[in-house]
């Protein structure tokens, strides 16, 4: 069947939930990919900051060989072997004591939300349910998780929405200070803002809000299912301000590829956490755990961070050139491998250019251009794409 057809078979038996380019991708190596017509593009979209690898790195895919033809699912009914594996790689690379597996970024916040709550309820008098979240934010889209995002256009036909959330702006301290009642149990927040825009804050923000939840008995989460896994040069982006938290979420690129999402608590916290009080059926299963291992042991043995902070800084400095050239360019800003133009007019346009010419990158906020490529990116393959995008910008 060729291409045309084949995405025709798509728009008729796929729930139109994306709008998708017009393109199938059928193969991946490294930081390349290519379509169903042997088109290769250089990929600076990952995943969505998944492939964090790069596509079919050899470590995650042999794991996955090996574990899938030994055992792929077990329930959590027993102890797993690479889970177990994981588990303890976590505690010695994060601030974390447990760890709580599922197969999503929206389900690790979730679990992360109801581990606030119970353990409010298990520790404080009163009604101390609400969790105080950032405008722009994102984490996700169950209904808990579109609730707690700082974008309306998620909760549009929603509603009625589960009630405990209050939004307020990004790197503003006081504005958190001042939205704490006798109501609220948590701060959550992204260390860098991803669908939001890139939007990095200021030194000494992380740190401000580890102040204010100690001081009025918070708990601070950070929700790391982008920044996480070594995306911002630092293998949890917390680390660039050595403020650790209460809870984190990992998903996205913690095991290469494979879904799988992670909520990392404390000792103290996580004992909220007893049999019953939550469960997911895959979560943490052999083979999704067996691909984690192999991933954070490439990340740890291969120069994979130090790729990330030279070539991201590189990058940043690449772009940095192209916004002095040209008015239209807002702002160039992010941090490691996620970096972000905010352009002054919608950016769909360039991302499709850029296809056209065999470069994937996304767009998000309508008019910010986000650039979240495999951590083994090279400086030619950046030259090669600013070469493009400079090309482009010439012709506004």
């Amino acid at each position: 069947m060729d291409t045309q057809k084949l995405m025709e078979l798509s728009n008729k038996t796929i729930a139109t939930t994306y709008g998708r380019y017009p393109l199938i991708l059928v193969r991946g190596e490294g930081s390349r990919v290519w379509d169903s017509d042997g088109k290769m593009y250089h990929d600076f979209v990952s995943g969505l900051a998944v492939n964090n690898l790069g596509h079919c790195h050899p470590r995650v895919v042999e794991a996955i060989r090996r574990q899938a033809g030994t055992l792929l699912h077990v329930s959590n009914l027993y102890h797993i072997l690479p889970q177990i594996e994981l588990s303890n790689m976590l505690a010695t690379l994060s601030f974390a004591d447990r760890s709580f597996y599922c197969n999503s970024g929206a389900e690790a916040n979730e679990a992360a939300i109801k581990l606030a709550r119970k353990y409010s309820r298990d520790h404080f008098p009163g009604e101390r349910y609400e969790i105080i979240t950032m405008e722009q934010s994102f984490h996700g889209r169950t209904l808990a998780t579109i609730t707690a995002t700082g974008q309306e256009k998620y909760k549009k036909g929603f509603e009625p929405l589960l009630q405990g959330f209050v939004h307020v702006p990004f790197n503003d301290l006081q504005a958190v200070e001042a939205a704490i009642t006798e109501r609220t149990c948590a701060v959550l927040v992204e260390p860098i803002q991803g669908e939001g825009g890139v939007n990095v804050p200021d030194p000494g923000y992380l740190r401000g809000l580890r102040e204010i939840c100690d001081r009025h008995k918070l708990l601070l989460i950070y929700d790391e299912v982008q920044t996480g896994i070594g995306r911002t040069g630092k293998l949890f982006a917390y680390e660039h301000e050595e403020v650790p938290p209460d809870i984190m979420t990992l998903a996205k690129s913690l095991a290469g590829g494979v879904p799988i999402g992670a909520m990392l608590a404390t000792e103290e916290v996580a004992q909220s956490f007893v049999p019953g009080t939550h469960a997911s059926t895959f979560g943490g299963n052999p083979l999704a755990t067996a691909a984690a291992v192999a991933t954070l042991q490439a990340i740890q043995e291969e120069q994979i961070l130090e790729n990330c902070q030279q070539v991201g800084a590189y990058f940043l400095e690449r772009l940095q050139g192209l916004q002095q050239r040209y008015g239209f360019i807002k702002e160039v800003r992010g941090k490691g491998l996620m970096l972000g133009i905010e352009l002054d007019r919608p950016g769909g346009k360039f991302v499709t250019a850029c296809m056209e010419q065999g470069f994937l990158i996304n767009c998000t906020m309508d008019k910010v251009l986000r650039f979240l490529p495999p951590l083994i990116i090279s400086r030619e393959e950046v030259d090669k794409l600013v070469e493009v995008l400079d090309s482009l910008f010439a012709k506004e």
